[in-house]
Protein backbone atom coordinates (compact mmCIF):
# COMPACT_ATOMS: atom_id res chain seq x y z
CA UNK A 1 0.00 0.00 0.00
CA UNK A 2 1.54 3.35 -0.99
CA UNK A 3 1.94 5.92 1.72
CA UNK A 4 1.05 9.57 1.33
CA UNK A 5 3.99 10.91 3.32
CA UNK A 6 3.10 14.47 4.30
CA UNK A 7 5.58 15.76 6.84
CA UNK A 8 4.25 17.49 9.95
CA UNK A 9 7.55 18.38 11.58
CA UNK A 10 10.37 16.94 13.65
CA UNK A 11 10.34 15.54 17.14
CA UNK A 12 11.48 17.74 20.04
CA UNK A 13 10.89 15.51 23.06
CA UNK A 14 9.22 12.18 23.71
CA UNK A 15 8.08 9.67 26.31
CA UNK A 16 6.16 6.41 26.30
CA UNK A 17 2.80 8.18 26.53
CA UNK A 18 3.43 10.82 23.91
CA UNK A 19 5.72 13.28 22.20
CA UNK A 20 6.04 16.89 21.05
CA UNK A 21 7.10 18.04 17.59
CA UNK A 22 8.07 21.39 16.15
CA UNK A 23 7.07 22.77 12.78
CA UNK A 24 7.12 26.00 10.84
CA UNK A 25 4.27 28.45 10.36
CA UNK A 26 5.20 28.36 6.66
CA UNK A 27 4.12 24.73 6.51
CA UNK A 28 1.17 23.65 4.39
CA UNK A 29 -0.96 21.92 5.49
CA UNK A 30 -0.88 22.99 9.13
CA UNK A 31 -1.56 19.93 11.35
CA UNK A 32 -4.99 19.95 12.99
CA UNK A 33 -6.21 19.11 16.47
CA UNK A 34 -7.38 15.49 16.77
CA UNK A 35 -5.44 14.33 13.69
CA UNK A 36 -3.75 10.92 13.58
CA UNK A 37 -0.01 11.12 12.93
CA UNK A 38 2.88 8.67 12.86
CA UNK A 39 6.56 8.75 13.80
CA UNK A 40 8.91 6.40 11.99
CA UNK A 41 11.41 4.90 14.45
CA UNK A 42 12.71 2.22 12.07
CA UNK A 43 11.64 1.11 8.56
CA UNK A 44 9.43 -1.59 10.14
CA UNK A 45 8.44 0.28 13.30
CA UNK A 46 6.10 3.28 13.58
CA UNK A 47 4.40 4.95 16.55
CA UNK A 48 0.90 6.38 16.04
CA UNK A 49 -0.52 9.29 17.98
CA UNK A 50 -3.37 11.81 18.12
CA UNK A 51 -2.63 15.55 18.22
CA UNK A 52 -4.00 16.89 21.49
CA UNK A 53 -2.45 20.37 21.55
CA UNK A 54 -1.06 23.04 19.20
CA UNK A 55 1.06 25.97 20.42
CA UNK A 56 2.48 29.10 18.82
CA UNK A 57 5.76 29.89 20.54
CA UNK A 58 6.58 33.51 21.32
CA UNK A 59 9.90 35.34 20.95
CA UNK A 60 11.43 38.68 21.90
CA UNK A 61 10.08 40.58 18.90
CA UNK A 62 6.52 39.33 19.37
CA UNK A 63 6.65 40.20 23.09
CA UNK A 64 7.60 43.77 22.18
CA UNK A 65 4.95 44.05 19.50
CA UNK A 66 2.04 42.86 21.66
CA UNK A 67 2.84 45.45 24.34
CA UNK A 68 2.81 48.27 21.78
CA UNK A 69 -0.35 50.36 21.98
CA UNK A 70 -0.90 50.44 18.22
CA UNK A 71 0.53 47.98 15.72
CA UNK A 72 0.20 48.60 12.00
CA UNK A 73 -1.71 45.83 10.21
CA UNK A 74 1.11 45.57 7.65
CA UNK A 75 3.49 44.77 10.48
CA UNK A 76 1.16 42.06 11.77
CA UNK A 77 0.81 40.57 8.27
CA UNK A 78 4.57 40.69 7.72
CA UNK A 79 5.19 38.97 11.05
CA UNK A 80 2.76 36.16 10.15
CA UNK A 81 3.85 35.75 6.52
CA UNK A 82 7.58 36.44 6.40
CA UNK A 83 8.92 35.33 9.78
CA UNK A 84 9.51 31.66 10.53
CA UNK A 85 7.35 31.51 13.66
CA UNK A 86 8.03 28.35 15.69
CA UNK A 87 5.02 26.17 16.44
CA UNK A 88 4.61 22.95 18.41
CA UNK A 89 2.16 20.07 18.54
CA UNK A 90 1.57 17.73 21.45
CA UNK A 91 0.85 14.12 20.47
CA UNK A 92 -0.73 11.39 22.59
CA UNK A 93 0.61 7.92 21.74
CA UNK A 94 -2.21 5.50 20.92
CA UNK A 95 -0.45 2.52 19.36
CA UNK A 96 2.25 1.30 17.05
CA UNK A 97 2.98 -0.82 13.99
CA UNK A 98 5.89 -3.25 14.01
CA UNK A 99 6.74 -5.86 11.38
CA UNK A 100 3.43 -5.13 9.67
CA UNK A 101 1.30 -5.72 12.79
CA UNK A 102 -0.71 -2.91 14.38
CA UNK A 103 -1.24 -2.92 18.14
CA UNK A 104 -3.28 -0.48 20.22
CA UNK A 105 -0.69 -0.55 23.00
CA UNK A 106 1.88 1.95 24.22
CA UNK A 107 5.05 1.58 22.14
CA UNK A 108 7.95 -0.50 23.44
CA UNK A 109 10.35 2.22 22.25
CA UNK A 110 10.06 5.98 21.86
CA UNK A 111 10.94 8.20 18.89
CA UNK A 112 14.30 9.95 19.14
CA UNK A 113 14.89 13.69 18.72
CA UNK A 114 14.63 15.02 15.15
CA UNK A 115 12.51 12.02 14.08
CA UNK A 116 10.22 13.08 11.22
CA UNK A 117 6.50 13.12 12.03
CA UNK A 118 3.99 12.44 9.24
CA UNK A 119 0.28 12.97 8.79
CA UNK A 120 -1.50 9.66 8.27
CA UNK A 121 -3.13 9.08 4.90
CA UNK A 122 -6.75 7.93 4.72
CA UNK A 123 -5.50 4.38 4.10
CA UNK A 124 -3.29 4.49 7.19
CA UNK A 125 -6.10 5.95 9.29
CA UNK A 126 -8.43 3.14 8.25
CA UNK A 127 -5.78 0.46 8.80
CA UNK A 128 -4.98 1.71 12.30
CA UNK A 129 -8.56 2.31 13.47
CA UNK A 130 -9.77 -1.02 12.02
CA UNK A 131 -7.14 -2.99 13.93
CA UNK A 132 -8.39 -4.62 17.13
CA UNK A 133 -11.55 -3.49 18.89
CA UNK A 134 -11.05 0.25 19.44
CA UNK A 135 -8.46 -0.52 22.12
CA UNK A 136 -6.66 2.76 21.50
CA UNK A 137 -9.64 4.68 22.96
CA UNK A 138 -8.37 3.93 26.47
CA UNK A 139 -5.20 5.98 25.89
CA UNK A 140 -7.35 9.04 25.23
CA UNK A 141 -10.00 8.42 27.89
CA UNK A 142 -7.56 7.97 30.77
CA UNK A 143 -5.95 11.39 30.27
CA UNK A 144 -8.42 13.44 32.27
CA UNK A 145 -6.06 16.43 32.33
CA UNK A 146 -6.61 16.78 28.57
CA UNK A 147 -9.78 18.00 26.78
CA UNK A 148 -10.87 14.40 26.21
CA UNK A 149 -14.30 15.10 24.74
CA UNK A 150 -12.91 17.62 22.24
CA UNK A 151 -10.06 15.31 21.19
CA UNK A 152 -12.50 12.47 20.58
CA UNK A 153 -14.90 14.66 18.61
CA UNK A 154 -12.15 16.05 16.35
CA UNK A 155 -10.59 12.61 15.93
CA UNK A 156 -13.93 10.95 15.13
CA UNK A 157 -14.66 13.57 12.48
CA UNK A 158 -11.37 12.82 10.70
CA UNK A 159 -11.67 9.03 11.00
CA UNK A 160 -15.33 8.83 9.97
CA UNK A 161 -14.55 10.80 6.79
CA UNK A 162 -11.63 8.49 5.96
CA UNK A 163 -13.68 5.39 6.71
CA UNK A 164 -16.64 6.62 4.66
CA UNK A 165 -14.30 7.34 1.73
CA UNK A 166 -13.13 3.74 2.06
CA UNK A 167 -16.70 2.43 1.98
CA UNK A 168 -17.23 1.86 5.71
CA UNK A 169 -20.16 4.01 6.84
CA UNK A 170 -20.63 1.99 10.03
CA UNK A 171 -17.38 2.93 11.76
CA UNK A 172 -18.95 5.94 13.46
CA UNK A 173 -21.79 3.90 14.98
CA UNK A 174 -19.52 1.08 16.12
CA UNK A 175 -17.06 3.54 17.66
CA UNK A 176 -19.78 5.43 19.55
CA UNK A 177 -21.19 2.15 20.86
CA UNK A 178 -17.71 1.26 22.14
CA UNK A 179 -17.37 4.64 23.85
CA UNK A 180 -20.73 4.24 25.57
CA UNK A 181 -19.67 0.81 26.81
CA UNK A 182 -16.27 2.07 28.00
CA UNK A 183 -17.76 5.03 29.87
CA UNK A 184 -20.83 3.33 31.36
CA UNK A 185 -19.41 3.82 34.86
CA UNK A 186 -18.33 7.42 34.23
CA UNK A 187 -21.56 9.24 33.42
CA UNK A 188 -20.18 12.83 33.58
CA UNK A 189 -17.43 12.06 31.06
CA UNK A 190 -19.85 10.14 28.86
CA UNK A 191 -22.21 13.11 28.73
CA UNK A 192 -19.39 15.51 27.83
CA UNK A 193 -18.18 13.19 25.08
CA UNK A 194 -21.68 12.72 23.67
CA UNK A 195 -22.28 16.46 23.77
CA UNK A 196 -19.08 17.11 21.81
CA UNK A 197 -19.92 14.37 19.29
CA UNK A 198 -23.37 15.85 18.76
CA UNK A 199 -21.68 18.98 17.38
CA UNK A 200 -19.76 16.87 14.87
CA UNK A 201 -22.62 14.43 14.07
CA UNK A 202 -25.85 16.34 14.83
CA UNK A 203 -28.01 13.57 13.36
CA UNK A 204 -26.16 10.47 14.58
CA UNK A 205 -28.85 9.50 17.08
CA UNK A 206 -31.56 9.67 14.43
CA UNK A 207 -29.50 7.36 12.21
CA UNK A 208 -29.10 4.65 14.86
Amino acid sequence: MAKESIKVGRLLRSGIQGFDAGFSSYQNPIPEFGTLVRAEIEPDFEVFGVIHNINVEDDGLVRQMVTTEQVDQRTVSDNRSNRNIPMEIGVLSVGYKKNGQIKHLLPPQIPQSMTTIFLCSDEEICAFTDAGRFGYFRHILRNQDLPVSEIIAAHFEQVSQAQAAGGNDQWKHQAIDKLISSLRDDYPTLMMVMDALSDVFPDWQAED
